[in-house]
């Protein structure tokens, strides 16, 4: 069995580096553009805490190498990912970006390493330091809850990328199987709930994704058809400006028109109602007027 829980263990310290790189193509674009536009540091800096308090949860626990492991390297991530934003983000952003690390990161994660180790003995110990743990994954697992709401109002999966709510899903798996291995409620529970949460999240995905689609192909109709009523539009207003001004026609002026009396208002009443290319083709042609023919079919 313990062969087994090591396995599962590789496996979940696997999908969850590839979890904690996601972001790397985000913070590739923030360094070419030296600016974090609109992205926010928030989740990377409740991730940074998150990631401390379970590596320093694997220490404390006899049996947690494979927990101590991942979450070192992903406490490396995000790091990174917490100074980059505080180099490149704007300097208001910087300074309350700044106050939220020193509060998290510093002051409380320090509070509970020194309350753990001094005032905390025994079993007793773990049993703080994974509710903690706990609690912190349960957040983070429940923060796509807005993004679900979303795509839900907008029927839209815009803005809830496919890959990341996979491997989401994928990663609270392995985990919550490796935590029914090895007995362990504060890996088990929150990733049990993140199992839940992920599957909710891919189905959302399912239905709504032919939705968002059709919707992407109406709007673009809309859009094509607005341009040709805009551009239809156009060219009503020049062939009635022409008609209006022909002295600006290049010094030529339209000819008079001979119009049967007895047709002459059904005519116009006709012409008033025709699109641009109907009156175009409507239009009698140069050699008809100067022949003084204008009853076309």
């Amino acid at each position: 069995m313990a062969s087994l829980s090591f396995i599962i263990g590789i496996i979940g310290n696997v999908i969850s580096l590839l979890v904690f790189a996601s972001p790397i193509k985000t913070f590739w674009e923030v360094v070419k553009k030296k600016s974090t536009e609109n992205y926010k540091g928030v989740p990377y800096i409740t991730t940074l805490l998150c990631t401390s308090l379970w590596t320093f949860y694997g220490i404390i626990n006899p049996d947690g190498l494979l927990v101590m492991t991942v979450n070192g390297v992903g406490a490396i991530f995000e790091l990174i990912y917490v100074t980059l934003f505080l180099i490149y983000a704007p300097k208001d952003k910087k300074v309350k970006t700044a106050k939220f690390v020193a509060v998290l990161n510093v002051g409380f994660l320090g509070a509970v390493i020194a309350v753990t180790v001094l005032a905390i003995h025994g079993k007793t110990r773990l049993t703080f330091v994974g509710i903690l743990c706990a609690g912190l994954t349960i957040g983070m697992y429940a923060s796509p809850l807005s993004a679900m709401r979303t795509v839900i109002q907008t029927k839209s999966v815009e803005y809830m990328p496919f890959l990341l709510s996979f491997f989401l899903f994928i990663n609270a798996g392995v985990w919550s199987a490796y935590a029914v291995l090895v007995k362990d409620i504060y890996i088990g529970l929150p990733n049990a709930i993140g199992l839940v949460l992920g599957s909710a999240q891919l189905i959302l995905y399912v239905v709504y994704k032919n939705k968002s689609v059709s919707s992407k192909s109406t709007e673009a109709m809309e859009e094509e058809g607005s341009a040709h009523l805009v551009k239809g539009g156009l060219e009503m207003h020049s062939l009635e400006y022409d008609l209006k001004n022909p002295s600006l026609n290049k010094g030529k002026r339209l000819p008079k028109l001979h119009i049967n009396r007895q047709f002459g208002l059904q005519k116009t009443m006709k012409t008033l109602s025709l699109t641009p290319y109907e009156l175009q083709s409507s239009c009698p042609h140069e050699s008809d007027v100067q022949d003084g023919n204008t009853d076309h079919p």
